[in-house]
């Protein structure tokens, strides 16, 4: 069992929240008062990297610890083995009671994977091929599609919704544990809370969108040169080769208002710690899933390796433990949390992990680490959002390098220092042939493209199978946030519509 000195434990997870729109990242105009608050108390890492650029398979390696391929769960529609272990797992045998506040993303019939209770669940269905939910006016602008741009501005979507019943069912949890202490019961608690927002659709409250309206402008980067030929299809598929200016603008204001609105209630939430006497001794920590490239490069949302879908922030604080106000440079991943996580908890880590603990990282920077960490993204043609042509990819960040094999043509190449914004790529320059190749070696050892393409193709026919079953079945959900059509809603007068003039 846990002892009294065992630390309490806070992660708190959004979903596709890009690392540089947040005041403690650098940006001029993101108000994220409550983000910039924690960072001010503890540690900011500035190179961590999702494990995937898309949601599931991000979630679920950092759940065990493992990349996608070792672990089988590489898209949206994948189902994470339940017997395979996860850092929840860990805790609970350490003596903890896990409690999970919201968003899992879980396929299948596992909706624990470790955690003893859930309060709050998905708001999608967790059998592939099942019913969906049902946005209403905004129907279709949460996946990569045209209309998810088009149909922006202020508003309401049932995401911003669940969100804040997520919150007040995280405050009411810890109004029970502080009642529970003054009862004597002093165990220490974990609890994760899982944020949707800022996620698409691309729509805010009226008065978080005027906090910004007219000073967010069109993307500031163009397209990286020489262009790899995968982003000319996704843009084809997606129907965004060419995009209104005012369309444009008003989404990336939207998705700055939606970043304010997710603020506030991670700041209602360390309020609420605050309050309920329980912030000493607890290890408080931040990240999301991967982030969103909101038009730089003529890109959108995720699925690809540039640092604005990859990059994730991260920020830890531990009272009397970790310094504060501090920076961190090295390179590290989301999977690292769950051993973090862990080794603040003393238990063990599951088995088959590559995650690495920044417990030491945060107290010491110049303590010797490796900087180099990988990402993956792999697509079998089922997503109707995906093309239908397999996308086999990997990422390796080491150092100053970024090297992306791609299965579609060459591979990418960029040096982070000389070149931050990835606008040159290198892979093809001669005088870099040696680092291409050294980094091509590191991101194909024991990750071969063929044999994943194989396997997700004879894993497609299972789930093609299970389809077929539920929509037939229309099988129940547990666990399932109920979306209410009438809590979707979008202003479309003509005096909302604008912004291409915005500086």
């Amino acid at each position: 069992m846990a002892s009294q000195a065992t630390p309490n434990l806070l992660f708190i997870l959004s979903d596709q929240h890009t690392q540089k729109i947040s005041g403690c990242y650098g940006d001029p105009i993101a108000q994220t008062p409550n983000l910039d608050r924690l960072a001010s108390r503890g540690i900011v890492f500035d190179n961590a990297y999702t494990p995937a650029p898309i949601c599931t398979p991000a979630r679920m390696a950092l759940l065990t610890g493992r990349y996608p391929s070792d672990q089988a769960c590489w898209t949206n529609s994948d189902v994470l083995a339940s017997d395979i272990p996860t850092y929840v797992h860990g805790l609970g045998a350490a003596g903890y009671h896990p409690t999970l506040v919201g968003r899992l993303h879980a396929i299948g019939p596992d909706q624990e994977h470790g955690y003893a209770e859930r309060r709050i669940g998905d708001h999608s269905t967790k059998w592939v091929g099942a019913k969906q939910h049902n946005l209403g006016v905004l129907e279709g602008t949460a996946e990569p599609f045209r209309v998810s741009i088009e149909k922006s501005g202020f508003g309401q979507s049932s995401y911003e919704a669940l969100d804040r019943d997520v919150t007040k069912a995280t405050l009411d949890l810890f109004d029970e544990i502080a009642e529970a202490r003054q009862r004597g019961d002093d165990r220490p608690f974990a609890v994760s809370v899982g944020l949707m927002l800022p996620h698409a659709p691309y729509v805010c409250s009226r008065s978080d969108f005027e906090l910004y309206e007219g000073k967010v402008g069109l993307p500031k980067l163009g397209r990286s040169y020489p262009e790899h030929p995968y982003f000319s299809k996704w843009r084809d598929h997606a129907n965004i080769e060419s995009l209104a200016a005012e369309d444009i603008v008003r989404a990336r204001t939207s998705y700055y208002g939606l970043v304010t609105s997710m603020d506030r209630m991670v700041g209602q939430t360390l309020d609420k710690l605050n309050s309920s006497g329980l912030s000493d001794n607890t290890l408080i920590i931040y990240s999301s899933d991967h982030g969103d490239q909101l038009g730089d490069r003529d890109l959108w949302w995720k699925q690809s390796f540039y640092d604005d879908a990859a990059k994730v922030p991260l920020i830890m604080s531990w009272p009397s433990r970790f310094p504060e106000g501090e920076r961190r440079n090295q390179v590290v991943n989301l999977i690292d949390v769950g051993a973090t996580l862990l080794d603040a908890a003393g238990a063990k880590p599951p088995p088959g992990t590559r995650a690495k603990s920044l417990l030491k990282l945060a107290e010491e920077p110049s303590l010797p680490w490796i900087n180099e960490t990988y990402s993956e993204f792999c697509s079998d043609g089922m997503a109707r959002w995906m093309p239908d042509d397999p996308v086999m990819q990997r990422m390796v960040r080491a150092s100053r390098w970024k090297l992306i094999f791609s299965n579609e043509g060459r591979s990418q190449l960029f040096d982070l220092i000389d070149d931050p914004d990835e606008l040159h790529d290198l892979a093809e320059t001669k005088q870099f042939d040696a680092v291409r190749e050294a980094l091509s070696a590191r991101v194909l050892a024991g990750w071969d493209p063929n044999r994943i393409a194989v396997q997700m193709a004879r894993r497609r026919k299972d789930k093609e199978a299970f389809q077929s079953w539920a929509r037939a079945v229309n099988p129940a959900d547990s666990l399932r946030w109920q979306v209410k059509v009438e809590d979707n809603w979008l202003d479309t007068t003509s005096a909302h519509r604008g912004g291409a003039n915005a500086s």
